[in-house]
């Protein structure tokens, strides 16, 4: 099975890359290296899944916001299944540029869906985001709880890729499952999330902007968790009988939340990273940023029902994880360069 994989420069991409190949599965990974944040990290991650897959990995530096480069890049490539992560993050940069989120989230999910149509691929399985809730005060938050209240463009962006994926399952039957994440972190993580800012201010000595005065509750979810969920969903597409159903008919979509189920306090996660780095944080307490939410919550009773979905890793474990990559590999890295 050849899988191709957006986003494969990025964090969650680079971890599902290398459960497929490390099961003997072809990958071909496209990314185009956007400079939201560090371009070392993301050359790091394909140079780190090259390194230990050779012939089983191709890389493609390709924009998938752009139909024609797309199609150019893949002609000549057999694909069976797509794992549409690439994307461009981030709620508070969706105020600054919302132009990027058009082009990559809105655009380039079209044309991933125009690809697995006229390819007649097996399964698409695509990345959403907790966002699409909202500001909720009721949890957890239930895929069948109505979404369509975001609070930021990014937000919005993937609830329309939901919406645009419920019509192509429904007009050209292609199985897709998108995947609701919730607040991804571990080893090779994002630079500006959360866990790794926090880390690197503590290990540096320097002082950590928190929101809304630290009041806030985050599902934290670690990254082997979200790929077993990924790779689950990906070997199970969903049946497409065609049946009427209240409403319509049915499609070959579906949507599940991929969390932890258990929120954590702002302040819970700081004490963590302080212990794992054995140094006391500076704190700097600030209003609610704009486009954020106070609180995420995933009920994963439906993915753990039709796949087997069950995370296993507690903060407790999971920040060790990641403060160890960062001091061990990632600064030595650095360090190395210069």
């Amino acid at each position: 099975m050849t899988t191709l994989i957006t986003g494969a420069a990025g964090f969650i991409g680079m971890h599902v890359a290398a459960a497929l190949l490390a099961r003997g599965g072809r990958v071909i990974g496209i990314d185009n290296f956007t400079p939201y944040y560090s371009l070392e990290l993301k050359r790091a991650r394909v140079a780190h899944l090259a390194a230990r897959h050779g012939d089983q990995f191709a890389f493609k530096d390709v924009d998938f916001g752009d139909a024609n480069a797309l199609a150019q890049a893949l002609a000549d490539v057999k694909i069976d299944r797509i794992v549409h992560l690439g994307a461009q993050p981030g709620v508070r940069y969706s105020l600054e540029n919302p132009a990027a989120y058009i082009h990559s989230n809105i655009s380039g999910h079209l044309n991933i869906l125009e690809l697995a149509r006229h390819r007649t691929i097996s399964h698409l399985v695509y990345a959403s985001s907790s966002s699409v809730y909202g500001m909720r005060s009721d949890t957890p938050f239930r895929v069948t709880d109505r979404a369509d209240t975001p609070i930021s463009l990014y937000a919005a962006t993937k609830r329309a890729d939901e919406l645009m994926s419920e019509t192509y399952a429904h007009l050209f039957r292609i199985p897709q499952t998108g995947l609701r994440f919730f607040t991804v972190y571990g080893p090779w993580g994002r630079p500006d999330m959360a866990v790794w800012k926090f880390t690197e201010a503590v290990l540096q000595g320097r002082p950590i902007d928190v929101y809304n005065h630290g009041d806030m509750l985050r599902d934290f979810t670690f990254i082997d968790d979200i790929v077993n969920g990924v790779v689950l969903a990906l070997d199970r597409p969903p049946a497409d009988d065609n049946q009427p159903k209240p409403g319509g008919f049915t499609t070959p979509h579906r949507l599940y939340n991929i969390g932890n189920n258990r929120p954590e306090r702002l302040t819970d996660l700081i004490h963590a990273i302080e212990v794992a780095c054995d140094r006391k944080a500076e704190i700097n307490l600030l209003p609610m940023q704009d486009g954020d939410v106070y609180q995420t919550f995933a009920d994963i009773d439906e993915i753990s029902r039709d796949l087997g979905f069950a995370p296993t890793t507690p903060l407790a474990v999971g920040i060790p994880a990641f403060v160890d990559w960062y001091r061990k590999d990632w600064s030595q890295r650095l360090a190395a360069t210069g």
